[in-house]
């Protein structure tokens, strides 16, 4: 995480706000009582009272206007969503109760999405611990956690989360190996879980001040890049033949060693130095060979 990612001191508040049912309904019966004011006071126009139909008039006018810039202040909110609300530039809180509810009428509201999102990452060509150009892309699942920071602390927190999830992929891709040639280093092949659980842990640094939070971080795509694709394979296949050989020898090397106890523990035949290295060399060629061993029927002796 950069020092120079410095954190807000914004945090989100709940705004003042009550339900917006009780609301709707004064609204409704004052803007009622606004039309029946003006009604009353052209009916007493009408019979020549001026006075008290001037003042009927103004005060319907006055009370419907009223009603109507009260009923400015309702807000829907569906579930997954949330209202921050501003007054005059400045932050007054954040609605997150679902439903019709009611705030100042002369606030301003911004619809702000707290579903859980998806961003993935194109393939990013990076050059890993040991400097080999490497092919990988990551899916983040991340929502907003805190409106207020998600709003107010970086310009747009969307293209935030973006720049910052190619940011840390690339600087974990640089630093473990694709394939590691110590036996107990970490590489991004051999220790995905591990590898992802440390990108989440940097996302997580990355994004915190946005008020964004990661759930979940994965490699979607990971592979050696096309110009060294196929060396990579040949040593990778090579590793696996010398590790398949490795095991062959060792467990040819038991097989002789019990084979020659056993001869000597029965009696079956007495063999000297040069016989136990004739046997030992024909065992291990037939136990390691890769063909199928060609048998030769020495009708003579070992020595002739």
């Amino acid at each position: 995480m950069p020092d120079a990612m410095a954190k807000t001191e914004i945090k989100e508040v709940p705004a003042r706000d009550i339900g917006g049912g009780l609301a709707l309904l004064l609204g409704l019966v004052g803007l009622l009582l606004g039309v029946g004011g003006v009604v009353v006071g052209a009916g007493l126009g009408a019979d020549g009272n001026k006075g008290a139909a001037a003042a009927f008039i103004a005060c319907g006018i006055l009370v419907g206007l009223a009603s109507i810039i009260a009923m400015c202040g309702l807000n829907t909110v569906a579930p997954g969503e949330a209202r921050v609300v501003q007054l005059f530039g400045r932050y007054r809180g954040t609605i997150r109760t679902e439903g019709l509810r009611w705030v100042n009428p002369f606030t301003s509201r911004s619809k702000l999405s707290t579903r859980v999102r998806n961003h993935e990452t194109a393939v990013l060509k990076v050059n890993d611990a040991y400097g080999n150009p490497i092919e990988l892309a990551a899916v983040v699942v991340w929502q907003v956690e805190d409106t207020a920071q998600a709003m107010f602390a970086v310009d747009d927190f969307q293209e935030f989360v973006a720049v910052q999830t190619e940011a840390a992929v690339r600087h974990i891709a640089i630093e473990y190996p694709y394939d590691a040639h110590e036996e107990d280093a970490l590489s991004l092949r051999g220790n995905a879980e591990e590898i992802t659980e440390k990108l989440a842990i940097e996302l997580h640094a990355r994004v915190e001040t946005a008020g964004v939070h990661i759930v979940e971080s994965r490699f979607t795509h990971l592979a050696y890049a096309p110009e060294i694709a196929s060396a990579m394979l040949q040593r990778q296949q090579a590793g696996a033949i010398v590790a398949a050989r490795q095991k062959i020898v060792d467990g040819a090397v038991g097989m002789v060693e019990q084979a020659l106890l056993r001869i000597g523990e029965q009696g079956i035949v007495e063999l000297d130095e040069e016989r136990k290295a004739a046997m030992v060399s024909n065992l291990m060629v037939v136990l390691c060979g890769d063909r199928a061993a060609q048998p030769v029927l020495n009708t003579g002796t070992l020595y002739q």
